[in-house]
């Protein structure tokens, strides 16, 4: 998190490339930010170290600081997707929707970076480790309404004990299909079905391999 980085971790994030994320540093320091979500270390040679999407949020808000809304949570350092139905909310100002893309374009660039064929157009490894959150910013960084605590409408991302597979919940077909739609341009399968017992519309998303 941004509080147990030190001056010298925070200058290596500060310091990654532009354009791709490649870090420089020491093989402690390096490994100190993989540890901490913030970097990957590439599956290929020569191996280097590329910041993840939570690593890309950092280095940009270091770049650029936001004022503290009152009444904002404290910044944890590490971006979290709106699953829907959270308790504590994220914001919904400029600052969020600054974070989101942020967000979402390192993740792009880490399906560049870890896809065999460097494919931006489905899903890597590490969203596939990390469904519910990768699909929840999939739609959060496309527009979609996630749900409110105790709200109805809205989406809400849930696990499944199906492998590789979300399901997507929104009381509104419209807005439904409307997430079906934004996860299919992100690279996921999305099936629309009805639950046995509650006769509940929902979606079956996995992320693609090919």
């Amino acid at each position: 998190m941004t509080r147990a980085l030190g001056a010298g971790l925070r200058r290596v994030i500060e310091g990654a490339d532009l354009a791709t994320g490649r870090l420089k540093g020491t093989e402690a320091q390096l490994a100190a930010l993989v540890k901490r979500g913030l970097a990957f270390r590439h599956p290929r040679a020569p191996r280097h170290h590329f910041l993840t999407p939570a690593g890309h949020r950092i280095r940009d808000a270091e770049a650029e600081p936001e004022p503290v809304e009152a009444g904002a949570p404290a910044a944890t350092g590490v971006f979290a997707a709106r699953v829907g139905g959270e308790a504590t909310a994220s914001g919904t100002g400029p600052a969020r929707l600054r974070e989101v893309r942020s967000a979402w374009q390192g993740m792009l660039e880490l399906r560049r970076m870890t896809n065999p064929d460097g494919a931006t157009d489905r899903p890597c490894g590490w969203e596939r480790a990390h469904l519910v959150q990768a699909a929840a910013l999939a739609l959060e960084a496309a527009g979609c309404r996630p749900a409110g605590e105790g709200a109805e409408g809205g989406y809400r991302v849930r696990e499944t004990p199906q492998p590789e597979a979300v399901a997507v919940y929104e009381v509104d077909g419209e807005a439904l299909r409307a997430c079906a739609a934004t996860l299919e341009g992100a690279g996921w399968q999305v099936g629309e079905h009805t639950e046995p017992r509650t006769r509940t519309r929902y979606l079956l998303a996995s992320p693609r391999r090919v």
